[in-house]
C-alpha cells in the first residue's frame, strides 16, 4: 500500500537491515495503549527506541513510521524458525487496540479490511511464506499476548494472508517437536498458550489437548505439502 492513502508520521527508532538478509517475515502486533495518537508518539519517540514500519488505527487509517527496507524495532526478544534477529528480516504492523491490559476488545472491521490490503501489499513486494506471518505472541511466548485471541487469523487466511488449517488432520509425533517444525520456540513455557491463542482461540489453556493436536496436524500436513 501507498500512495494518498497512507500517512507518513516517520520515527527516527531504526537502523540498516543486516547485509544480504531477506525481508521473510511480517509481524502483527496490538498497541496495548488506550488511544492511537499516544502509541503514535510513542514509536516516534527517540527514548522509547521501539517502532514499527506501520500503525493502523481502528478506522482503518494506515501511518508508514518507518521505510520497508529499514529495520524496525517492534520484535524484541524472538524466535521463529531458528531465526533470532526477527527484527533484520521482518516487517512490523501496529494495530490501534487497548490490549489485554486496558480493555481488550474486537478489532474493527474498517482496521481489518485496511490491515488486509496493507498485507497483501506488503506479501507482493517481500517473499514472506504464509507461515511467517504471525503474531508478536507466537514469536515470544513467554513475554506478549498480541494480536491476541479477538484477532481475525482465519479471515486474513482466506485472503491469502497467513496460514490457518483449513481441517485438522491426526499428528504424528511429539507435541513440542511438531511445533518446532512449524517454527515455534518450544523452550518456551507458554508455548502451547500461544499456538491456541493463535489457532484456537475458543479455550487457550496451554494443554495440548486432541484439538489442539489436530489443528497442529493440519498445519504441519500444509507445510510439509508447500515449504
Amino acid at each position: 500500500m501507498s500512495g494518498p492513502g497512507v500517512i507518513e508520521r516517520a520515527s527516527p527508532n531504526f537502523n540498516d537491515r543486516p547485509p544480504g538478509t531477506p525481508i521473510d517475515m511480517l509481524v502483527l502486533h496490538y498497541t496495548g495503549m488506550t488511544r492511537a495518537d499516544e502509541a503514535l508518539d510513542r514509536l516516534c519517540d527517540p527514548a522509547s527506541q521501539v517502532s514499527a514500519h506501520y500503525l493502523i488505527d481502528e478506522d482503518g487509517t494506515v501511518y508508514r513510521l518507518v521505510a520497508e527496507n529499514r529495520r524496525a524495532w517492534h520484535a524484541g526478544l524472538a524466535l521463529w524458525r531458528g531465526q533470532r534477529d526477527v527484527n533484520g528480516r521482518s516487517i512490523g504492523i501496529e494495530l490501534a487496540n487497548p490490549g489485554h491490559e486496558f480493555g481488550y476488545r474486537d478489532f474493527p472491521t474498517a482496521q481489518m479490511a485496511a490491515m488486509a490490503d496493507l498485507a497483501l501489499a506488503i506479501l507482493a513486494r517481500h517473499p514472506i511464506p504464509p507461515r511467517n506471518v504471525v503474531g508478536h505472541s507466537d514469536i515470544a511466548p513467554d513475554r506478549k499476548l498480541d494480536p491476541g485471541e479477538r484477532f481475525d487469523w482465519q479471515g486474513l487466511a482466506a485472503r491469502g494472508i497467513g496460514l490457518y488449517p483449513a481441517s485438522g488432520q491426526p499428528a504424528e509425533g511429539n507435541v513440542l517437536g511438531l511445533l518446532a517444525e512449524y517454527g515455534y520456540d518450544t523452550g518456551a513455557r507458554q508455548v502451547i498458550a500461544a499456538f491456541q491463542r493463535h489457532f484456537r482461540p475458543s479455550r487457550i489453556d496451554g494443554e495440548a489437548d486432541a484439538e489442539t493436536l489436530s489443528i497442529l496436524g493440519g498445519l504441519i500436513a500444509a507445510i510439509r505439502r508447500t515449504g
